[in-house]
Order: C-alpha cells, then sequence, then structure tokens
C-alpha cells in the first residue's frame, strides 16, 4: 500500500528550543538518565552524538547547552501539527512525536499526483511553524520514513512503486534490529538490508525467531503493517484573546470565568473529569509561560480561575499590576478520567472531602504555595529531605539513586531544620576531635544539649561511629566534609550529632 510520511527531524530538540525559546542554530543536546538523548545540527557538527555521556559531549562541544528531556512535551508539542495535517488529509496515524503516516490513495486523487500531495503537506506543516518537515513516499510505512530520512537537496523523497527493496538495500542493518543482533549480524557479514534480505527466511525465523522474521520482511520490502488511522480526540481546551489587553489580575480572573465554566462543561458533557490541566499565558511583549498544574480531586471551574490567577500573580498580590498585560490565555487539559473512578462512596466523602474543602479554601485567599504538605526526597543529611509541597502538587518521587553518606532505614523520628550546638566532651573535659583519619583520638565520656558549663553534662552511655559525608569532593571551593556521630545519653535518650568543622551539633533525636 502506497504510503506518506511526514517527517520532522530532531523533533524533541526542536520542541525543546522553541518552548525554551532559545535560537534554532544553537547547539543543544537533551539529556536523559545522564547520556545525550537527542542533540542539534550544531551539535553534531561539534561531535556530539546519541549515547555520549553529558561530560563527554560538553568536552566535544564548550557551548552546548544542555535541557532535560521531556516526553510530554515532545507529544504536547505536536499535537497541533497532527491536527493541521488531519484537516488538510484525513484519516492520519501517529507514528510517534515527529513523524506521521498516512494512505497516499486519497491524497493523490485530491492533489493530483505523489509529489503534489507531499508538497502540500510541507506547506500546512508550515503554517503551524514547522518550516524543515520532510516528506517520503513508498510502499510502506518503514519505507516511506526512510525515504524521507534520506532526502538531502529535497524536502520530498519519492521510491517508485515495487522498488521498496532496491531502495532499502544499501541501508545499515541496525535500521530493523536491535544493537546486539545488529552487532552479531555485523560478525557475520551482514552489514546492510540488502545482504539481510538475501539470507533465507526459514533460516532467518529459526536463528531469530518471530522478530528476525519481521525484520528480515522489512528488510526485503514486504511490509505488511498499514496504517492505522487515529480517532481524532475531543478538543477541551478552551482559550479567550484580550483586546485591549488586560494588566490586573482580578480583571482577568473575572474576564475568563466564562470559558472556564465552557472547560469544564465540555467534559461533562463526555462524563469526564480533569486532574491536570495546563495554562498558557501570552503577554503583549510577545512573552509566553506555561505550567502545569495539578488537583488533588478534579478541577472545577472555580479551581481554574484560581490556576490562572496564581500563575499570573506568583508572589505578588491579586490587585497588583502586571508587568505587561496579557492578551491571550489557553487552558488543555493535561490528564482526564471517567467521573466513574471519582464518585463518592455509598456514605459520601465524609472528613476527608470537609478537609478538601477546608484546605482548598484556606489555598484560594493566601496563594498556591501558603497551604503545603510534608514530603520526603531523597538526599544525605535529613533536613535536606524534608520539602513541603503546595497542596495539590504531586510529590515528588523518593530518589532511587545511592547516597553515600546517608542514613539506613529506621530513621530519626525528631529533625532540627536549624542544627542547635551541643557539648561532647571526653574523660579530660576536652571537646571530642576527630583526626584526618576519620578516627577518634579519645572516646566521648559526657554530652549536653547545648553548651554546658564544666560539670553540668551528663555520661555517655553508648556511642556509635564516626561516619564521613563527603560531598561535592571534586570542586574544591564547594567541597563538604562532615562527621556523623551516635550516642545514648545516661538518660537513655539516643542523638544523631554532626561534628562540622571544630563543633558538635546535634542533627536529630531518636524518640
Amino acid at each position: 500500500m502506497r504510503t506518506i510520511v511526514l517527517w520532522c527531524p530532531d523533533w524533541p530538540v526542536f520542541a525543546a528550543i522553541r518552548e525554551q525559546g532559545l535560537d534554532e542554530s544553537a547547539t543543544v543536546a537533551l539529556a536523559e538518565a545522564g547520556a545525550v538523548f537527542a542533540c542539534s545540527a550544531a551539535a553534531r557538527r561539534e561531535g556530539v552524538t546519541r549515547g555520549l555521556t553529558l561530560r563527554e559531549a560538553q568536552l566535544r562541544s564548550p557551548t552546548l547547552t544542555v535541557l532535560p528531556y521531556d516526553a510530554a512535551l515532545d507529544a504536547r508539542a505536536f499535537e497541533p501539527v497532527v491536527r493541521a495535517v488531519e484537516a488538510a488529509v484525513p484519516g492520519v496515524q501517529l507514528v510517534r512525536p515527529g513523524t506521521i503516516a498516512m494512505r497516499a490513495r486519497g491524497p493523490v486523487r485530491y492533489y493530483g499526483g505523489e509529489e503534489k500531495a507531499a508538497r502540500a503537506l510541507l506547506a500546512t506543516a508550515a503554517t503551524v511553524g514547522v518550516p524543515h518537515a520532510k516528506v517520503g513516499v513508498s510502499d510502506g510505512p518503514f519505507a516511506a520514513e526512510q525515504a524521507a530520512r534520506s532526502t538531502l537537496d529535497s524536502p520530498i523523497g519519492i521510491v517508485p512503486p515495487e522498488a521498496s527493496a532496491e531502495f532499502l538495500a544499501p541501508l545499515p542493518v541496525r535500521l530493523v534490529v536491535d544493537p546486539r543482533t545488529a552487532t552479531l549480524l555485523s560478525r557475520l557479514g551482514v552489514r546492510t538490508l540488502g545482504e539481510f534480505a538475501a539470507l533465507p527466511a526459514t533460516d532467518v525465523r529459526r536463528r531469530f525467531g518471530a522478530a528476525g522474521a519481521f525484520a528480515h520482511d522489512l528488510a526485503a520490502g514486504r511490509e505488511a503493517t498499514r496504517v492505522d488511522p487515529r480517532t481524532p480526540p475531543p478538543d477541551f481546551a478552551v482559550e479567550q484573546e484580550f483586546e485591549p489587553p488586560l494588566d490586573r489580575i482580578d480583571q482577568l480572573a473575572f474576564a475568563f470565568r466564562v470559558r472556564a465554566d465552557e472547560f469544564i462543561d465540555r467534559m461533562r458533557a463526555r462524563r469526564l473529569v480533569c486532574t491536570a490541566i495546563r495554562v498558557d499565558l501570552d503577554d503583549e511583549r510577545g512573552g509566553h509561560s506555561s505550567r502545569e498544574w495539578l488537583h488533588p480531586r478534579w478541577f472545577t471551574a472555580a479551581d481554574v480561575i484560581d490556576r490562572v490567577r496564581w500563575q499570573l500573580q506568583g508572589a505578588g498580590s491579586a490587585e497588583a499590576g502586571l508587568a505587561s498585560p496579557i492578551v491571550r490565555v489557553r487552558v488543555v487539559p493535561e490528564r482526564v478520567d471517567s467521573t466513574g473512578n471519582h464518585e463518592d462512596g455509598l456514605w459520601g466523602g465524609g472528613p476527608d472531602e470537609r478537609v478538601h474543602h477546608g484546605l482548598t479554601r484556606v489555598q484560594s485567599m493566601l496563594g498556591h504555595e501558603a497551604v503545603a504538605t510534608p514530603a520526603v526526597v531523597g538526599g544525605r543529611m535529613l533536613a535536606d529531605r524534608q520539602v513541603l509541597v503546595p497542596w495539590g502538587d504531586p510529590a515528588p518521587a523518593p530518589a532511587t539513586a545511592p547516597w553515600p553518606g546517608s542514613l539506613p532505614t529506621l530513621a530519626p523520628a525528631s529533625v532540627f531544620r536549624e542544627r542547635p550546638p551541643v557539648t561532647l566532651v571526653d574523660d579530660t573535659g576536652a571537646s571530642v576531635s576527630i583526626d584526618a583519619r576519620g578516627n577518634l583520638p579519645a572516646p566521648p565520656a559526657a554530652f549536653a544539649f547545648g553548651t554546658a558549663a564544666p560539670g553540668a553534662t551528663r555520661p555517655v552511655r553508648a556511642w556509635a561511629g564516626p561516619w564521613p559525608v563527603v560531598e561535592r569532593w571534586w570542586d574544591a571551593e564547594r567541597a563538604r566534609r562532615v562527621h556523623r556521630f551516635q550516642i545514648v545519653d545516661a538518660d537513655g535518650c539516643a542523638w544523631l550529632l554532626v561534628r562540622d568543622g571544630e563543633t558538635w551539633f546535634a542533627e536529630a533525636r531518636y524518640d
């Protein structure tokens, strides 16, 4: 089946650059798990490639701008392109963000030829801000995508009918198999798709299984995959433009109230609720602000207005003016769910419902960060692991990376955010010290909370440690080295102490 594929080169990088407002010619790399996930053409010219560690990439390109890879941003930024193409050519399949496929028969008949249809798609992509897209046409989605990627001088690559196998023959075999199989085939002397397609199909299936047989069919131009058009999702997004622009938060919130009601009513009509929204704001100077907001239950129209107001307000008051008047507000649902999954129980919500409404009411009056809930995250020092999350926002996931120097499980119950000084002395009354090798010249004999006069300390019944905690050892100016120590005083109370410099502090108490 003749297939058309629209491919946007370096789409993850393009979406991130446009979101951050950077120059399209900048050297940019997207990072995931400490390695380069994707990079711009300017970065590739300086030797940056996918899979490099960030340190190696920055060594090759000192001016490299590193941004975190955001898969949600990829999909969100590509949705307007998909909708624009769907308006011109019905029956579009989203292969991945940056790549869409469609059957060629309808567009070719309408526009009068494959090349004319391809140029119409390129013009459509350019209208939504994607001027560097490429189009490939072939007998299947895989060959059509490779035709789009193989074009150099022209943005259009058309493979004649029944010529897919000949076109694919010189391409590398790694395009259809995983890296391990590609290495094995290379050792066997099979490096191109043509050489792989020349192998007997029975032997390939026996050696590599169903996945190998599927890859063998792709290499031979025998594609069983067909375009599966998507059903366009309902559009719940609402937006409002202001003419003249509004420069007061209270005026803008009042003017957007009708749109907020419309936003909720659209989803309610389909028996849906929204648990996450994205608010986009455009000001008169060309500035753009975008933020995702979450809700502990689901959004009402009043909650949507509050989020718009909070995003505009920041740390100021609702009556304050804005630095630049707002010309457009857009609210997009990021996460929706069926109302059946959020119905109250047989006997209602009970105390949880009243607590939620009370906290939301206080938050709407005092601001987004005025009501917070505690959460525990990763870190070496106990005080660093405590964070306050605004009510309704998701708690950060606990860090899975090992934290050398952190305490094991069964942490102390009381943690001091401001570490008070303590007194820890040996038998001679001198403060207990730690030498350069992390050893105690003399064991602790007495302890007092705070600064105690001689003779006012209590005996130490048991002790353990010290354990060093070293941070940023590679940075001489910001390096930090402290020692942890555990003791049990005469009253049976256990303490976690820290020696920072020449002073002992209490980090926590075991209650």
